[in-house]
């Protein structure tokens, strides 16, 4: 009890968030452990943060880490461990803390509720439950301040007003018309949100926290339910209606618009504004259908002459070109499926070169390299082509999707940059072998003519 009081004189804590200094440690600790407990059977010192120490004061601590007395213990808390310098580290037993799950969460949640004789919608503690990230520090928190600002049940609308964030509902209507690239819906939930008082980061923040589960849903991982089976049940209804292709998109989207956001000084109409590129940018990209995109290609590349030998006959008159031969064929391997693959990646740049002409220009010398079962791997050969590709998270599902799409969802793709050349080998050299035995005694006879 004197410890939960803070009054017990041997246990003392020490944050190193406000006191990182060298002298600092000086004086409240290298110069008091050698001094016997007052009470207790150890001395302890409890030093919160202590990644924030000064190289220095750091250096201080080492001896008295390293040879400690034997009434002494240090606790030494961190969130950061990988900035305690190894010196420390090395001395030291590791404890990891880790976060809360979402079940655990919510039962807590409950029973402090219950407790404090409190009524919560069960919505309104699963809310609170995926705000608090694993805390439950930051959960029992968020939970005291809706009881306080509370007239009476404590209802999902109360949270969303406590927090500044925006509803499932609305959010998903945004998403809804983003998808569809309805402009005029898109600024008009905008504006009803903005009425509400919730500003554009906020708004940034519920639209990342919900495609998190909508990504969750679509990919059927199954992170921890809450128990409300009807909120699950929309939640996957969601995920099935926006496609994963649209949401792995919109989601990396908006993780570089959080990061700008913080710059911008009018941030509600720059808000508008990327929203709605967006999704004018996401809609071109991935509801183009591949019958439409060979329609658009194929007077463009009917000069593309097919690579099939043909026996030599009499000439015929022209022929509609076929959906396969839109795009230029590779010369034959004799391989049939590293075939059927280089086939699918050339109709898939094809699709993607009418939406983007610098995509094409990027994936234009890119070939299927190799074929390993259901593992593609495609071939840049420069560097500068690949790298633009891998380093936007939106282009490269958008090339891996296309591929997909033609050879199945179960199907892995691999790219990277003259792997053909790494994996070569040297052709082997022919080595004569030295002469011995009776071919010996046959060379020296025929060169010095002895018998």
């Amino acid at each position: 009890r004197m410890i939960a009081e803070g009054s017990c004189p041997d246990v003392q804590e020490f944050d190193a968030a406000s006191e990182a200094g060298v002298d600092d440690i000086r004086d409240a600790i290298v110069d008091n452990v050698q001094y016997m407990p007052m009470m207790c059977r150890y001395k302890i010192y409890i030093i919160d943060e202590v990644h924030d120490l000064s190289g220095k004061a750091f250096d201080a601590l080492l001896k008295t880490v390293e040879e400690p007395p034997a009434h002494v213990i240090f606790i030494l808390a961190t969130t950061e461990f990988h900035k305690v310098p190894p010196t420390i580290r090395s001395r030291c037993q590791k404890f990891e803390f880790h976060r809360g799950s979402l079940p655990d969460l919510v039962k807590r949640l409950q029973y402090v509720a219950d407790q404090e004789n409190a009524s919560i919608e069960p919505a309104a503690i699963n809310a609170i439950a995926r705000m608090a990230d694993g805390g439950y520090r930051d959960a029992l928190t968020l939970l005291e301040q809706a009881m306080l600002t509370s007239d009476g049940k404590i209802t999902l609308n109360h949270i969303y007003d406590q927090l500044g964030l925006v509803s499932e509902e609305m959010v998903d209507g945004i998403i809804g018309a983003m998808k569809l690239a309805d402009v005029p819906k898109i600024i008009e939930l905008l504006n009803e949100i903005s009425r509400l008082g919730r500003d554009p980061r906020s708004l940034l923040e519920s639209m990342l926290h919900r495609m998190g589960d909508l990504t969750r849903a679509a990919y059927g991982i199954d992170l921890g339910g809450t128990g409300d089976s009807a909120q699950e049940a929309a939640l996957h209804a969601s995920a099935a209606q926006f496609g994963r292709e649209f949401l792995l998109s919109l989601r990396a989207s908006l993780s570089d618009a959080h990061k700008e956001i913080r710059d911008i000084s009018l941030p509600r109409l720059w808000l508008e504004a990327e929203l709605i590129r967006i999704a004018m940018e996401d809609h071109a990209l991935l509801s183009e259908a591949p019958k439409q995109v060979i329609a658009k290609v194929e007077p463009q590349l009917q000069a593309v002459v097919s690579t099939k030998v043909q026996e030599p006959e009499k000439a015929k008159p022209p022929t509609k070109v076929e959906a396969s031969e839109v795009v230029a064929k590779p010369v034959s391997t004799g391989n049939p499926e590293l075939d059927r693959v280089a086939l699918a990646w050339h109709e898939a740049v094809a699709e993607l070169s009418i939406v983007s002409k610098l995509m094409a220009s990027k994936l234009v010398e890119a070939k299927v390299d190799s074929v390993d079962g259901t593992k593609a791997y495609i071939e840049f050969s420069r560097q500068l082509d690949f790298e633009w590709v891998k380093d936007s998270p939106k282009r490269l599902v958008a090339v891996v999707d296309a591929l997909k799409k033609r050879l199945g969802d179960d199907w892995k793709v691999e790219m990277g940059v003259g792997k053909r050349a790494a994996k070569a080998k040297k052709e082997p050299q022919a080595v004569e072998l030295p002469l011995e035995g009776q071919k010996l005694a046959d060379s020296v006879r025929e060169i010095f003519g002895a018998n």
